[in-house]
């Protein structure tokens, strides 16, 4: 079978390869982000708990691979947040009616987040927790 290709599509395959490939991922990643921000407000509160966190963690007198932990555990939320979200926009563009396998991928999804918050907690209640309290005991 002969295909042709218009010299439109010979030229968009074209500026998509090396860097410009690049740059147009991170307009997509931003134009994704951007869209999860304004429609889902879970995403919105991790981000503002992120803001806090993130500086939080480079600020503690940890090792190098401690603060990358603490950090790599609150992106992993954000994370998992967008692909939840992702998962739902993907669930409602098929159908907003109820369907049982509809609502069992929207529950996993949330189930992925609450995983993720909780290995969140567990990382920073094991790395961060012992010098809190260390803190609060000698400022108490």
């Amino acid at each position: 079978m002969n295909r042709t290709h218009s010299s439109a599509e010979t030229q968009s395959k074209l500026k998509r390869q090396g860097v410009l490939r690049g740059w147009f991922a991170l307009r997509h990643s931003r134009d994704g982000i951007a869209a999860t921000w304004r429609e889902e407000s879970a995403f919105r509160q991790e981000v503002c708990v992120a803001a806090i966190l993130l500086p939080v963690a480079m600020l503690m007198p940890l090792s190098a691979v401690e603060r990358v932990l603490l950090a790599a555990s609150v992106l992993l939320v954000l994370l998992v947040e967008l692909i939840n979200s992702a998962l739902e926009a993907v669930v409602d563009r098929i159908s907003l009616e109820r369907h049982e396998l509809s609502g069992r991928a929207k529950d996993c999804g949330s189930a992925a987040v609450t995983v993720a918050i909780l290995i969140c907690a567990l990382t920073w209640a094991t790395i961060a927790g012992p010098l809190m309290w260390h803190w609060l005991v000698s400022h108490a």
